[in-house]
């Protein structure tokens, strides 16, 4: 299916069938406006959406159709209706409670929403290297649910980087802009620290670069935060940015790649000078250096109303064949079904998936 420029077809995934993704889909794909910039299909059950559907009817008052589709082509992609394509996996039976009064399900992570899952996230994939969608889009699964239902993958990363047959990749978070990407993510803090390799680090450096430019940044600003306290001190708390990082940052700029100190810098500083325009993207060592100053500016707690006013921020997989954003958060299962589920995530990634594969288009007239 051609892409259209104006309003590219998103796939996006339902997430956990008992975790917060078809409710923070039809809080999305409720709004009008969203289909002037795009034409969204939810990869999942209609069930699960339809349940959502009443109950977001129940507590808003905003009322939206859901049609089962079994094709792309069968879409209709027009503002009132979310278009479903239909897995199966789910029944109405499945499903606790009413939608007219919402609780929690308070089922957690299972084998059959494993499976579910994880199937969403296959069918979305075939169908962006088909070109039947021009980018794909995430809610959250659960990690443990897929490996109960024997699907060994440490995430929806692992499981993009399979099915593509993606040897280098990386995950990048943003918000606004600010944005980090991950020499390793889903691995033990010592196995982090064994990973920080020149290769790999040259490798994230390219692929950050590269990301930029696919958002439209001519001349991307990188910086490379140091893995050790001080980054090392010169050798007196590690050697790693001496023997690793420095080398590959010699390397990309050799190869004219912009990296404005020219040397690691220390992980204490980076994400404010970021924050403060020093950087386009910041490549962090590991998981928590990189998660943790973006979940930080992303997710805004109001401790009198106890809820939370923001959970922003997206999640993007880079080195691809394929777009893929994702939202930023978990499913959410202690509150799921309640009606409770922050949809600013989920926007922002369908933003960012607009983007890109806008971008990308352009990129390959």
């Amino acid at each position: 299916m051609a892409v259209d420029t104006e309003r590219p077809i998103l796939g996006i995934t339902m997430g956990d069938p008992f975790g917060n993704g078809p409710e923070l889909s039809v809080k999305t794909l409720s709004k009008p406006a969203l289909y002037g910039r795009c034409r969204p299909l939810i990869i999942g059950d209609a069930a699960s959406m339809e349940y959502a559907a009443a109950a977001e009817k129940s507590r808003s008052g905003i009322a939206a159709a859901i049609n089962p589709v079994a094709a792309v082509s069968q879409a209709q992609f027009k503002p009132g209706t979310i278009d479903v394509l239909d897995m199966g996996f789910i029944k109405r039976d499945d499903i606790p409670g009413v939608p007219e009064s919402p609780k929690p399900f308070g089922l957690g992570s299972t084998e059959k929403g494993g499976e579910a899952s994880f199937q969403y996230v296959r069918k979305v994939i075939e169908l962006a290297l088909a070109g039947d969608v021009d980018a794909t889009v995430t809610n959250a699964i659960s990690k443990e649910a897929i490996n109960m239902a024997g699907h060994h993958y440490s995430g929806h990363t692992e499981i993009y980087a399979d099915f593509t047959g993606t040897k280098k990749y990386t995950m990048m978070l943003a918000h606004h802009e600010l944005r980090v990407v991950h020499v390793s993510t889903h691995v033990s803090l010592q196995e982090a620290c064994d990973r920080v390799k020149k290769e790999r680090v040259l490798d994230v450096i390219r692929i950050a670069n590269e990301a930029c430019k696919a958002v439209g940044i001519e001349n991307p600003k990188i910086g490379v935060a140091g893995l050790n306290p001080h980054c090392g001190e010169n050798g007196m708390f590690g050697r790693e940015e001496i023997e690793e990082i420095q080398p590959a940052i010699d390397a990309a700029l050799a190869e004219g790649i912009g990296i404005p100190e020219k040397k690691p810098t220390p992980a204490d500083t980076i994400f404010s000078k970021a924050l403060g325009g020093w950087y386009d993207i910041v490549v962090a060592m590991y998981h928590d250096q990189g998660h943790i100053p973006l979940k930080v500016k992303g997710f805004v707690y109001n401790r009198d109303a106890g809820r939370w006013d923001a959970v922003a921020g997206v999640n993007v997989t880079l080195g691809l064949p394929i777009i893929r954003v994702s939202v930023d958060h978990g499913t959410g299962f202690d509150f799921a079904g309640a009606g409770e589920a922050n949809e600013l995530s989920l926007e922002n990634a369908v933003d960012y998936a607009i983007q890109l594969a806008k971008n990308r288009k352009g990129r390959e007239k």
